[in-house]
């Protein structure tokens, strides 16, 4: 069975989807509809912007969810999901590649998800560092241990966590996993504590938009980031959507359990190659491929 996935924040990069604009009727109609719908010039940034225009969170999650889902439909009748997953902001981008959400809707939300973020990140100095080489009980532990905010935030292969939280408490979490043996405990270059209870606020103001938006049953399951199971319920789509903010991505777990239901290859569909990587250290031997411009497709 052929899964497709697609990737989160960070994949981005100068003059993303540019050649999609520039050679296919499809792509330049959906850019354009999205220039209007988000009243600013997005395709400017992405095509021509600098690596730190491109990284402010409201600009990054439509440049790579738009990256994405029109990768998708460019592919056209080529583009046939058995299951689909997406890495936190991807979760969008599969949910409309898979039916379940429009191209505006989905667009709207990830807008809307975007500022409403990158509100509750100046509310509160918060980050998020990155674990590489212990075991996920062992963060989990230290994540408790540790006073104030930090929480592990995304599984995402064997041996390497994302925890987020308050400054502090992170880089006190870091000190003590650095201590019991991590071989990196990194602090990344984020706006802000994604996927931890500092943004409650942005959850709040998310909620609200995802409850009026119509979700349609999907045309194959969506594996979802809160409980890494294969979805088809709008309802219970919508309530994943909302946990999404403050709950974990289980990216582990999700390739995990895409693979015992039948996945036979993953493709990646969107800037970079982040997912493949991560998938082939879930499972080494599984086929992985991505489809990040036109030419590839």
């Amino acid at each position: 069975m052929k899964a497709y996935v697609f990737p989160g924040q960070g994949a981005q990069y100068p003059g993303m989807g540019k050649d999609l604009y520039d050679n296919s009727p499809v792509a330049r109609e959906l850019f354009d509809k999205a220039n209007e719908i988000l009243g600013f010039e997005i395709t400017k940034i992405m095509f021509e912007g600098t690596a730190d225009e491109l990284k402010q969170t409201k600009v990054t999650q439509p440049a790579i969810f738009l990256h994405s889902v029109i990768l998708s439909k460019v592919m056209g009748d080529q583009f046939k999901p058995e299951m689909t997953a997406g890495h936190s902001l991807g979760e969008f981008s599969a949910l409309v590649a898979a039916g379940a959400l429009s191209f505006e809707d989905g667009l709207k939300l990830v807008s809307k998800r975007a500022q409403a973020m990158q509100k509750a990140c100046e509310a509160q100095p918060s980050t998020m560092a990155a674990i590489v080489g212990c075991e996920d009980e062992q963060v989990e532990q230290v994540c408790a241990e540790v006073e104030g905010v930090v929480v592990p935030a995304n599984y995402n292969c064997p041996g390497q966590l994302v925890i987020s939280g308050a400054v502090e408490a992170v880089n006190n979490a870091c000190e003590l996993l650095k201590a019991k043996g991590a071989k990196r405990a990194l602090v990344l270059p984020v706006g802000g504590a994604f996927h931890s209870p500092l943004m409650e606020p942005a959850r709040e103001e998310l909620a609200a938009a995802i409850e009026a938006t119509t979700i349609n049953t999907p045309i194959c399951p969506v594996y979802q980031n809160v409980d890494a199971k294969p979805q088809t319920a709008p309802v219970v789509i919508k309530q994943n959507l909302i946990a999404q903010l403050t709950g974990p991505v289980r990216w582990t777990q999700t390739v995990k359990n895409m693979i015992a239901d039948g996945a036979t290859s993953f493709t990646e569909l969107g800037p970079g190659k982040v997912l493949q990587g991560l998938v082939n250290k879930v499972d080494k031997d599984i086929f992985t491929t991505g489809y990040d411009k036109l030419h590839e497709l």
